[in-house]
Protein backbone atom coordinates (compact mmCIF):
# COMPACT_ATOMS: atom_id res chain seq x y z
CA UNK A 1 0.00 0.00 0.00
CA UNK A 2 1.08 3.58 -0.65
CA UNK A 3 1.25 6.08 2.21
CA UNK A 4 -0.15 9.47 1.24
CA UNK A 5 -0.72 10.91 4.71
CA UNK A 6 0.08 10.49 8.40
CA UNK A 7 -2.28 10.96 11.32
CA UNK A 8 -0.51 11.53 14.63
CA UNK A 9 -1.83 11.17 18.13
CA UNK A 10 -0.75 14.20 20.19
CA UNK A 11 0.02 13.43 23.86
CA UNK A 12 2.72 10.80 24.17
CA UNK A 13 3.38 10.79 20.42
CA UNK A 14 4.28 14.27 19.23
CA UNK A 15 4.38 15.99 22.63
CA UNK A 16 5.47 14.98 26.11
CA UNK A 17 2.63 16.57 28.05
CA UNK A 18 2.48 14.18 30.98
CA UNK A 19 4.00 16.39 33.69
CA UNK A 20 1.58 19.25 33.08
CA UNK A 21 -1.37 16.85 33.09
CA UNK A 22 -0.17 15.20 36.30
CA UNK A 23 0.44 18.53 38.03
CA UNK A 24 -3.03 19.78 37.09
CA UNK A 25 -4.72 16.56 38.11
CA UNK A 26 -2.97 16.35 41.47
CA UNK A 27 -3.65 20.00 42.25
CA UNK A 28 -7.38 19.47 41.79
CA UNK A 29 -7.41 16.17 43.67
CA UNK A 30 -5.47 17.54 46.63
CA UNK A 31 -7.77 20.57 46.92
CA UNK A 32 -10.62 18.17 47.64
CA UNK A 33 -8.62 15.75 49.82
CA UNK A 34 -8.51 12.95 47.27
CA UNK A 35 -5.34 10.82 46.88
CA UNK A 36 -2.87 12.09 44.28
CA UNK A 37 -1.00 10.02 41.68
CA UNK A 38 2.60 9.50 40.62
CA UNK A 39 3.63 10.26 37.07
CA UNK A 40 3.98 6.54 36.32
CA UNK A 41 0.44 5.89 37.55
CA UNK A 42 -0.84 8.69 35.36
CA UNK A 43 0.66 7.08 32.24
CA UNK A 44 -2.23 4.62 32.46
CA UNK A 45 -4.90 7.18 33.33
CA UNK A 46 -4.51 9.51 30.36
CA UNK A 47 -5.57 8.86 26.80
CA UNK A 48 -9.35 8.50 27.02
CA UNK A 49 -10.16 12.20 27.22
CA UNK A 50 -10.22 14.70 30.06
CA UNK A 51 -13.51 13.67 31.60
CA UNK A 52 -12.39 10.07 31.77
CA UNK A 53 -9.04 11.15 33.22
CA UNK A 54 -10.81 12.79 36.16
CA UNK A 55 -13.06 9.76 36.66
CA UNK A 56 -10.21 7.25 36.62
CA UNK A 57 -8.13 9.38 39.00
CA UNK A 58 -10.78 9.30 41.72
CA UNK A 59 -10.94 6.51 44.30
CA UNK A 60 -13.14 3.56 43.46
CA UNK A 61 -16.79 4.35 43.92
CA UNK A 62 -16.25 8.11 44.08
CA UNK A 63 -16.29 8.98 40.39
CA UNK A 64 -20.01 9.56 40.01
CA UNK A 65 -21.26 11.73 37.15
CA UNK A 66 -22.11 14.46 39.66
CA UNK A 67 -18.62 14.45 41.19
CA UNK A 68 -17.00 14.52 37.75
CA UNK A 69 -19.28 17.37 36.66
CA UNK A 70 -18.11 19.28 39.73
CA UNK A 71 -14.37 18.62 39.33
CA UNK A 72 -13.98 18.76 35.55
CA UNK A 73 -14.45 22.53 35.13
CA UNK A 74 -11.85 23.09 37.85
CA UNK A 75 -9.47 20.74 36.10
CA UNK A 76 -10.00 22.50 32.77
CA UNK A 77 -9.52 25.94 34.30
CA UNK A 78 -6.28 24.97 36.04
CA UNK A 79 -4.96 23.24 32.92
CA UNK A 80 -5.75 26.35 30.88
CA UNK A 81 -3.20 28.23 33.00
CA UNK A 82 -0.59 25.47 33.13
CA UNK A 83 -0.79 23.37 29.94
CA UNK A 84 2.56 24.58 28.59
CA UNK A 85 4.75 24.75 31.69
CA UNK A 86 6.68 21.57 30.89
CA UNK A 87 5.15 20.23 27.67
CA UNK A 88 7.49 19.95 24.72
CA UNK A 89 7.93 17.97 21.49
CA UNK A 90 9.85 14.74 21.96
CA UNK A 91 13.45 14.70 20.68
CA UNK A 92 13.53 14.05 16.96
CA UNK A 93 9.93 15.09 16.27
CA UNK A 94 10.98 18.33 14.61
CA UNK A 95 13.38 16.68 12.19
CA UNK A 96 10.76 14.07 11.29
CA UNK A 97 8.11 16.71 10.60
CA UNK A 98 10.63 18.71 8.55
CA UNK A 99 11.22 15.69 6.32
CA UNK A 100 7.51 15.01 5.88
CA UNK A 101 7.02 18.65 4.89
CA UNK A 102 9.87 18.45 2.39
CA UNK A 103 8.29 15.36 0.85
CA UNK A 104 4.88 17.08 0.81
CA UNK A 105 3.21 14.36 2.86
CA UNK A 106 -0.13 15.38 4.35
CA UNK A 107 -0.06 15.39 8.16
CA UNK A 108 -2.83 15.58 10.74
CA UNK A 109 -3.36 15.41 14.50
CA UNK A 110 -6.20 13.45 16.10
CA UNK A 111 -6.46 13.57 19.89
CA UNK A 112 -8.87 12.63 22.66
CA UNK A 113 -7.76 15.83 24.39
CA UNK A 114 -10.37 18.60 24.27
CA UNK A 115 -10.31 20.29 20.87
CA UNK A 116 -9.42 23.70 22.32
CA UNK A 117 -6.33 22.38 24.07
CA UNK A 118 -5.36 20.21 21.10
CA UNK A 119 -5.33 23.29 18.88
CA UNK A 120 -3.43 25.32 21.47
CA UNK A 121 -0.74 22.65 21.64
CA UNK A 122 -0.41 22.54 17.86
CA UNK A 123 -0.41 26.31 17.52
CA UNK A 124 2.19 27.05 20.17
CA UNK A 125 4.28 23.91 20.66
CA UNK A 126 4.29 22.76 17.03
CA UNK A 127 4.02 26.18 15.38
CA UNK A 128 6.90 25.58 12.97
CA UNK A 129 4.89 23.01 11.04
CA UNK A 130 1.62 23.25 9.15
CA UNK A 131 -0.81 20.43 9.82
CA UNK A 132 -3.51 19.84 7.24
CA UNK A 133 -5.98 18.87 9.96
CA UNK A 134 -5.92 19.33 13.75
CA UNK A 135 -8.81 17.67 15.54
CA UNK A 136 -9.37 17.17 19.24
CA UNK A 137 -12.43 15.90 21.05
CA UNK A 138 -15.62 17.94 20.96
CA UNK A 139 -19.30 17.24 21.31
CA UNK A 140 -20.76 15.30 18.43
CA UNK A 141 -17.70 13.17 17.78
CA UNK A 142 -16.88 9.97 19.64
CA UNK A 143 -13.65 9.49 21.57
CA UNK A 144 -11.02 7.16 20.16
CA UNK A 145 -10.92 4.15 19.78
CA UNK A 146 -14.18 4.77 17.95
CA UNK A 147 -12.98 5.27 14.35
CA UNK A 148 -15.37 8.17 13.67
CA UNK A 149 -12.75 10.87 14.22
CA UNK A 150 -10.08 9.09 12.20
CA UNK A 151 -12.45 8.59 9.28
CA UNK A 152 -13.49 12.24 9.45
CA UNK A 153 -9.82 13.27 9.29
CA UNK A 154 -9.33 10.98 6.27
CA UNK A 155 -12.20 12.71 4.47
CA UNK A 156 -10.81 16.12 5.36
CA UNK A 157 -7.43 15.06 3.96
CA UNK A 158 -9.08 13.68 0.83
CA UNK A 159 -7.38 10.31 1.29
CA UNK A 160 -8.56 6.72 1.52
CA UNK A 161 -8.07 5.27 5.01
CA UNK A 162 -5.95 2.45 3.57
CA UNK A 163 -3.36 5.01 2.40
CA UNK A 164 -2.91 6.59 5.85
CA UNK A 165 -0.20 5.79 8.38
CA UNK A 166 -1.63 6.18 11.89
CA UNK A 167 1.01 6.88 14.55
CA UNK A 168 0.32 6.65 18.27
CA UNK A 169 1.63 5.57 21.66
CA UNK A 170 -1.30 3.61 23.11
CA UNK A 171 -3.60 0.70 22.58
CA UNK A 172 -6.36 3.24 22.02
CA UNK A 173 -4.51 4.54 18.98
CA UNK A 174 -3.80 1.08 17.61
CA UNK A 175 -7.46 0.11 17.93
CA UNK A 176 -8.53 3.36 16.29
CA UNK A 177 -6.23 2.78 13.34
CA UNK A 178 -7.32 -0.82 12.89
CA UNK A 179 -11.03 -0.02 13.09
CA UNK A 180 -10.59 2.84 10.60
CA UNK A 181 -8.71 0.65 8.12
CA UNK A 182 -5.43 2.54 8.56
CA UNK A 183 -1.92 1.22 9.22
CA UNK A 184 -1.26 1.17 13.01
CA UNK A 185 2.30 2.20 13.91
CA UNK A 186 3.20 2.26 17.61
CA UNK A 187 5.84 4.54 19.14
CA UNK A 188 7.87 3.43 22.15
CA UNK A 189 8.87 6.85 23.53
CA UNK A 190 5.38 7.67 24.79
CA UNK A 191 3.19 6.87 27.76
CA UNK A 192 2.36 3.19 27.27
CA UNK A 193 4.47 -0.01 27.08
CA UNK A 194 5.34 -2.09 24.05
CA UNK A 195 3.13 -4.95 25.28
CA UNK A 196 0.01 -2.78 25.12
CA UNK A 197 0.75 -1.59 21.60
CA UNK A 198 1.21 -5.13 20.34
CA UNK A 199 -1.82 -6.44 22.20
CA UNK A 200 -4.07 -3.91 20.54
CA UNK A 201 -2.88 -4.35 16.99
CA UNK A 202 0.31 -2.45 16.22
CA UNK A 203 1.71 -3.78 12.95
CA UNK A 204 5.11 -2.20 13.62
CA UNK A 205 6.94 -0.30 16.37
CA UNK A 206 9.52 2.49 16.31
CA UNK A 207 11.87 3.69 19.06
CA UNK A 208 12.77 7.08 17.58
CA UNK A 209 10.95 9.48 15.23
CA UNK A 210 13.67 9.18 12.59
CA UNK A 211 12.70 5.51 12.17
CA UNK A 212 9.34 6.65 10.78
CA UNK A 213 11.20 8.39 7.98
CA UNK A 214 13.73 5.60 7.47
CA UNK A 215 11.10 2.86 7.29
CA UNK A 216 8.24 4.56 5.47
CA UNK A 217 9.38 7.67 3.60
CA UNK A 218 12.77 7.04 2.02
CA UNK A 219 11.61 5.37 -1.19
CA UNK A 220 10.08 7.44 -3.98
CA UNK A 221 6.74 5.65 -3.85
CA UNK A 222 6.72 5.61 -0.02
CA UNK A 223 5.25 2.16 0.37
CA UNK A 224 4.08 0.70 3.68
CA UNK A 225 4.68 -2.98 4.31
CA UNK A 226 1.32 -4.71 4.76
Amino acid sequence: MTCNAVIFDLDGTLLDTLQDLVNTLNTVLSRHDYPVHTIDECRFLVGHGMRELVRKALPEGVGTPETIDFLLPEFMAHYADNWNKNSRPYPGIGAMLDTLAQQKIKIAILSNKADHFTRLCAEFLLKEWTFDVVLGHHSGIAHKPDPEGALLVARMLGEEPSSILYVGDSGIDMLTATRAGMYPLGVLWGFRPESELLEFGAKALVRHPEEIIDQYFTLPNMRIMS
